[in-house]
């Protein structure tokens, strides 16, 4: 399995710590935001390599933070050096997976989260599936539901509709940026962004699937920290207790 994170966006809202640094290599406690993921991810023992997809400003800030770890990470640029030019989440997974000739099963995650929980439980839910499969927790607020992706499943964890972003969700289970595809669903990636699937957030691959393959959705069993800007970066740093 190929663990494929999503590390090139330009966190503008975080100016100035990300003006010249990734969001991923910011500090949380001990580790950095990236550190704290793979290592945990690591500990499941299924994974061969990590592949940290980068925009041109900031791979070589990868390249220096690769070498001081032990799993094999592969970064990979992709030549975009400002926000108005960046690819889109989606094209930029399309982009690894033509460069590196990606022929296997994906976990795909946003590089700017910490977790309280195990994305092992994630990994082992979607094997035992042995489909693709998000994540989803219950959020009550509904202005924020209208910046996330929202999925309705039905009693069996399958995915019946997803939306991104949408002006009128139809149920209150937002999905964070954690996925996997099957081997056979990440080769359909191409077909989507031909088909005309949204390209900037990444769910908008999964909102698109979810109508050609079998998708479940894992509830998520533990809490979620963004970090958007400098407020939220604050709050995590003095509230996060690493993965329970």
């Amino acid at each position: 399995m190929k663990c494929i994170i999503l590390a090139a966006g330009y966190a503008t809202r975080l100016y100035p710590l990300t003006e010249n640094f990734p969001k991923p290599l910011l500090k949380v406690g001990d580790k950095t935001i990236l550190d704290w993921l793979i290592d945990d991810i690591d500990t499941s023992s299924v994974v061969d390599e990590y592949v940290v997809i980068s925009n041109h400003k900031y791979a070589c800030h990868f390249d220096e933070w690769a070498k001081s770890k032990q799993q094999k990470i592969t970064v990979v640029d992709d030549a975009t050096e400002s926000n108005e030019t960046r690819l889109g989440a989606v094209k930029d997974i399309q982009f690894a997976i033509d460069r590196l000739n990606i022929d296997d099963d994906m976990l795909v995650i946003a590089g700017d989260n910490v977790l309280d929980f195990s994305l092992t439980k994630f990994v082992s839910y979607a094997q035992k599936k042995n489909s693709s499969c998000i994540m989803r927790y219950y959020e009550e607020d509904f202005n924020k539901l209208l910046k996330c992706g929202v999925v309705s499943v039905d009693e069996n964890d399958k995915v019946l509709n997803m939306t991104e972003k949408s002006s009128t969700p139809a149920t209150h289970w937002c999905c964070p940026p954690f996925y996997y595809y099957t081997k056979n669903d990440a080769k359909l990636v191409q077909k989507g962004i031909d088909s005309g699937c949204g390209t900037d957030a990444p769910g908008s691959y999964i909102a698109w699937l979810c109508t050609q393959s079998t998708v479940h959705a894992m509830e998520m069993p533990g809490k979620r920290y963004d970090i958007g800007n400098l407020e939220s970066y604050e709050k995590v740093k003095a509230e996060y207790k690493g993965i329970k």
